[in-house]
């Protein structure tokens, strides 16, 4: 039986809703953020947590087993600069994932905290917002850059 085209869809799939809970977490994340509204915000990062655990997680884990599954059954090489860049920028996304899942957990935590005692926002919020928009946006580049890669397989060098 023909493996590739199976997991070639699980691939595809994956991606979708790796890419597409990522969208959607930032545009709610930004919008409560953006409305000053402490109660929101604790609502909705606490969801956003959520989302990452029963969505992004299992993604997260499905593209590597299927990306190289595929990369074996199609007998493409690893050194292939295309795909060494892929999988560098797939690391670097994990790389910023990792922080904005804390700063999420965080937010959650210390808005919900926030808007039990009505304090409204602090410091910290400001400053861990700033980074998980730097990340976010770093990873989301990168993400188009590896669709690029994927769709394309230029050759680089």
């Amino acid at each position: 039986m023909d493996y590739y085209l199976p997991l070639k869809l699980i691939h595809i799939l994956s991606s979708t809703v790796l890419f597409g809970t990522g969208i959607g977490s930032a545009f709610f994340m930004w919008r409560a953020d953006r409305s000053r509204d402490v109660g929101m915000v604790a609502v909705v990062s606490r969801q956003v947590v959520m989302a990452d655990w029963c969505f992004t997680t299992p993604a997260v884990v499905v593209q590597p087993l299927t990306g190289f599954a595929m990369v074996w059954l199609a007998g493409f090489q690893l050194s292939s600069p295309w795909l060494l860049l892929s999988i560098g920028l797939y690391g670097f996304i994990g790389l910023c994932w990792l922080p904005v899942v804390w700063i999420q957990c965080r937010i959650a935590k210390d808005s919900a905290q926030a808007n039990a005692e009505a304090s409204g926002f602090n410091y910290p919020h400001r400053y861990l917002m700033r980074y998980w928009y730097a990340l976010g946006w770093s990873a989301f580049v990168s993400m188009l850059g590896i669709f690029f890669l994927m769709v394309f397989k230029p050759v680089l060098w």
